[in-house]
């Protein structure tokens, strides 16, 4: 350029900044700033947890908060479907016979242990298939 003209000297910081940004979102960057080598292996599978040990986890939580109060509440807003909401009932009565016998510890251990026998006895052959609230 002339002696009177204004010289170029690259893009401006925050230019080259956005760009770097942008580049590493898209192909992704490694720790030197380079990209990312690509990843060797297959992916790790996705796995999910069986219908019986969600069952048992909801049926156990929920009967620890009922455990001590005076009503059970909406199986519904427990988000239980009316068996589990059975077996919830049957857990909390036998944790409170169990409290008053043994004390309390002891009921939470049958709270864990009558939920996961109840939920594997009703998933046993699978999904429930009698309706969405079953």
């Amino acid at each position: 350029m002339g002696t009177g003209g204004a010289s170029w000297r690259g893009p401006a910081p925050g230019v080259a900044l956005l760009a770097a940004a942008l580049v590493c979102g898209i192909t992704g960057c490694g720790g030197s700033g380079g990209p990312a080598a690509p990843r060797s292996g297959p992916a790790a599978p996705v796995t999910a947890t069986p219908p019986e040990v969600l069952c048992a986890r909801v049926v156990a939580y929920w009967s620890r908060e009922v455990l001590d109060g005076d009503t059970y509440g909406d199986y519904q807003s427990m988000g239980l479907s009316n068996r589990q909401y059975e077996i919830l009932k049957a857990v909390v009565d036998t944790a409170r016979t169990e409290r008053e016998r043994e004390g309390a510890q002891a009921a939470e251990r049958l709270i864990d242990r009558v939920a996961r026998d109840r939920c594997e006895e009703r998933y046993r052959d699978g999904n429930p298939s009698e309706g969405p609230w079953s």
